[in-house]
């Protein structure tokens, strides 16, 4: 039948020499890269050490202390605060979309007023400000509740583009089966909305991981204020702020291979 169509077979063999070279040169393409990572941040590592800068005793003893009571705490303060601003987020978002000129004046005034004053402002407004009108709370907790107001506004914008994203046939062709307006946004429009947004979602975790190193200014023990409190005590400063950049950086490679791993899974449906 082949002959007939005037093709000619492959030889499992030619497919598999074609595999295996194109495994080669993704292999040799990975060397090189991550060589070129090596290259740079050793070039780094030896200026820094040339000009006094970086001190290995200081990395060896402090830097476990810094990762063990601090990287803890930034992870979660971050998802906890990821939690609440989502949820701010799709409250913002409904009141956005709504008709009612109340709910729509509430969110549009929050969305308006955080995303016009900068984040270190609203640390210290609600950390200085709660306290004189008879509300004391925590420093972790006014950080929470800082960067969850923060990225919630952010997010509202996200959750509303969402929400719009959704086909609306399917929503009138469930209303159309007799399904009450509330069961339709909670079984057909909010599933595919977070399905949706969850690469931005995962993406302002991120962002909300290094932006959590503001809550130092006010006294929580993140991954900052260690980074600063051991490098003013052993009077290596730069090398202690080093540190803390480089725990950030890894935090966020790392979170950035998981969310990859979560948008594949989310991605299964549409493939």
């Amino acid at each position: 039948m082949a002959a007939d169509l005037g093709t000619t077979p492959v030889h499992p063999t030619i497919v598999t020499d074609i595999l295996n070279a194109r495994r080669a040169q993704r292999a040799r393409w990975l060397a090189i890269f991550f060589a070129v990572w090596v290259a740079i941040i050793a070039g780094v590592i030896l200026v820094l050490m040339a000009a006094d800068a970086w001190d290995w005793e200081f990395v060896v003893t402090s830097g476990p202390v810094i990762i063990a009571q601090g990287v803890w705490l930034t992870v979660l303060m971050s998802a906890t605060s990821i939690v609440f601003a989502t949820g701010l987020a799709l409250a913002g978002a409904l009141g956005r979309l709504s008709a009612n000129p109340v709910a729509n004046g509430i969110a549009s005034f929050y969305v308006s007023l955080i995303r016009g004053t900068p984040l270190l402002v609203q640390i210290f407004i609600i950390y200085f400000a709660l306290p004189q009108v008879g509300v004391t709370l925590p420093a972790v907790a006014c950080g929470i509740i800082a960067l969850s107001l923060n990225y919630g506004a952010y997010m509202t914008e996200v959750f509303r583009a969402g929400i719009q994203a959704v086909p609306r046939g399917q929503r009138e062709a469930a209303r159309a089966l007799g399904m009450p307006e509330q069961r339709v946004f909670r079984r057909i429009v909010l599933p595919q909305a977070f399905r949706i947004v969850a690469p931005a979602i995962g993406n302002e975790f991120i962002a909300m991981l290094k932006d959590s190193a503001l809550v130092s200014t006010i006294g929580v023990h993140e991954t900052l204020w260690l980074a600063q409190r051991l490098g003013r005590s052993e009077l290596e400063p730069m090398t202690a702020i080093l540190i803390a950049a480089v725990i950030y950086w890894i935090l966020t490679i790392l979170f950035t291979f998981v969310q990859s791993a979560v948008e594949r899974r989310l991605s299964e449906g549409d493939r």
